[in-house]
């Protein structure tokens, strides 16, 4: 059974770190399908039903993205609020993401150190994804553990972020549930 990755970047090109995941992934294509949100609606009108059909088709879906002011660029947050609809997703009839499996890959620019509460930003990741992991058990979706690499903003080498790269099509393999014959 394949992953599908929601890619949402608002500027893959001039992006190292998730430009190079891309790549990456596209070299697994047999297993990981790629999505690419901000290609698909530049406009930033989602079509729904396509959407909701699309996400229908995979047990393993992986949002990837980078974190902009501790959140979701805003075409995501925008994509979450119109395709995780009541009725669909949610509410007495809605239970198409029910036992399905979301991750994140997460491409933070500040340091890791930061990510503590004695560090800068005061919170960690997890606290950070709090949002994702509570919108993911509202619609019966289970979270598991976020990919990310860190520095990515500025100290981040390219041996590193190739790295990261191959590390990360192991954790989306790694969590992927493969079909029973």
């Amino acid at each position: 059974m394949k992953t599908l990755v929601i890619l949402a970047h608002p500027n893959i090109e001039a992006s190292r770190v998730n430009r190079r995941w891309k790549e990456e992934l596209l070299k697994y294509s047999d297993d990981i399908a790629i999505h690419e949100i901000y290609k698909a609606y530049p406009d930033w009108n989602v079509d729904v039903p396509k959407e909701q059909e699309l996400l229908e088709g995979y047990d393993h879906v992986v949002f990837q993205f980078p974190v902009y002011w501790y959140s979701y660029p805003p075409l995501l947050k925008k994509w979450f609020d119109d395709v995780f609809a009541h009725g669909w997703a949610y509410g007495s009839k809605g239970d198409k993401l029910q036992g399905k499996r979301f991750g994140l890959a997460l491409s933070i620019g500040d340091k890791e150190e930061n990510y503590r509460p004695e560090g800068s930003v005061s919170f960690t990741v997890d606290e950070v994804i709090a949002p994702f992991k509570a919108s993911a058990k509202h619609v019966g979706a289970s979270v598991l553990p976020y990919f990310a690499v860190f520095g990515s903003s500025f100290q981040a080498s390219d041996e590193h972020i190739d790295q990261s790269a191959e590390q990360y099509v192991q954790h989306i393999l790694k969590y992927q549930p493969y079909s029973v014959s």
